[in-house]
């Protein structure tokens, strides 16, 4: 995760929008889905539902419970309008103010307890969608590179996945594509046509 830090760090110099972690997660998981369109599925009455708008949902936790507001067509926006979007939704969910259409729909959910100190956990499926993706917090550890032990930060993910609709294989292949992206995110920023030149 050390390339994502020093990215942020780069960004949030010389942006008027301060960029989370969670905020290129989410882009991050839009471009997955985009490399893995037969992802972007539901099942609903015991059928596939094929999705063509990459929408991703994001866990917020409030006193009555749990609620995913959706962050739709995450994979056209920048992380600009992703982290202003977010904070939005957040904000009406804590206000008890969400309309159904921003916690309706959407194939997958990122469930991000990193903020807890939470390094590793299996998030469950929010129905009818078919994959979730647990994402612990960025901890210092020693890393091997190039044969070299030094101090590196990581950071780990698990999908939880609903094999009715979305086959073991599949799923792993998103996840692997995902943390892929984390680890290279230059073209996460590439990706995002609101971002300053850095």
């Amino acid at each position: 995760m050390d390339k994502l830090i020093n990215l942020r760090k780069k960004i949030n110099l010389n942006s008027e929008v301060k960029i989370s972690f969670n905020d290129l997660i989410v882009k991050a998981c839009a471009m997955a889905m985009a490399k893995n369109p037969e992802t972007n599925i539901s099942w609903v009455n015991g059928k596939l539902h094929q999705y063509k708008n990459i929408d991703i949902a994001i866990a917020v936790a409030l006193k009555e419970g749990l609620i995913t507001p959706i962050v739709k067509e995450a994979d056209t926006k920048g992380l600009a309008e992703i982290s202003t979007k977010i904070k939005s939704l957040v904000k009406k969910a804590n206000q008890n103010k969400l309309l159904p259409e921003e916690y309706s729909g959407g194939s997958i959910t990122i469930s991000n307890l990193g903020m807890f100190g939470i390094t590793e956990f299996q998030a469950i499926i929010n129905p009818p969608q078919s994959s979730i993706i647990a994402i612990g917090s960025i901890i210092e550890k020693p890393v091997v590179n190039s044969g070299i032990i030094e101090i590196g930060h990581t950071m780990k993910s698990t999908i939880s996945a609903d094999h009715r609709s979305l086959d073991g294989a599949v799923a792993a292949k998103l996840l692997k594509d995902f943390s892929d992206i984390l680890e290279d995110p230059f073209q996460i920023w590439l990706n995002s046509m609101d971002m300053e030149v850095i």
